[in-house]
């Protein structure tokens, strides 16, 4: 009998290993899923900051050069003047074509509207002319340059609009 409880011991001896053995392959497992998730929210917060940061950024840098556009747009009205009374102004030409320069580098476009259709994430149209010849909402007239930063509407073009006349 002694040899029956021995074998039967060890049967229960194994079985024990085998639990044990189960349960630390769970654990472990357990232990991988969450070290995987915590790796992915990781990633994900990181992805996120990097995004927060960069949209800051590109708002402050927005702001700037709004405020910004509008000396440029002084500067070109007085190289308009300047023209009129004395034709060498080269030295604001100049100046203009550096801060066009300028402009281009950091990835800022002038929005290009005349003749185009209005379209209200580029143009605010504060004018409307009536024109049979033309179609609705065709841009007759910029009344301010609109700019593009990063495909975004920076400043929209202030424009003019064409209208048919309703004949009744």
């Amino acid at each position: 009998m002694s040899e029956q409880n021995e074998s039967e011991n060890q049967i229960i001896q194994e079985d024990v290993v085998i639990d044990e053995s189960e349960q630390l392959r769970q654990n472990l497992a357990s232990c991988e899923d969450k070290l995987k998730r915590s790796l992915a929210d990781y990633i994900n917060l990181e992805r996120k900051t990097k995004n927060d940061i960069q949209n800051g950024i590109n708002e402050k840098l927005d702001r700037f050069m709004l405020q910004f556009l509008t000396v440029y747009d002084d500067l070109i009205r007085a190289k308009e003047v300047l023209k009129k009374e004395n034709p060498d102004a080269q030295g604001l030409e100049g100046i203009l074509k550096n801060i066009d320069s300028l402009l281009a580098e950091y990835g800022i476009t002038p929005i290009n509207a005349l003749g185009e259709i209005f379209d209200p994430n580029l143009h605010e149209a504060i004018a409307i002319v009536s024109d049979d010849s033309l179609d609705d909402n065709t841009i007759t007239k910029e009344l301010r340059k609109g700019y593009i930063s990063h495909n975004r509407t920076l400043r929209p073009t202030l424009v003019e609009i064409s209208k048919k006349l309703q004949s009744k």
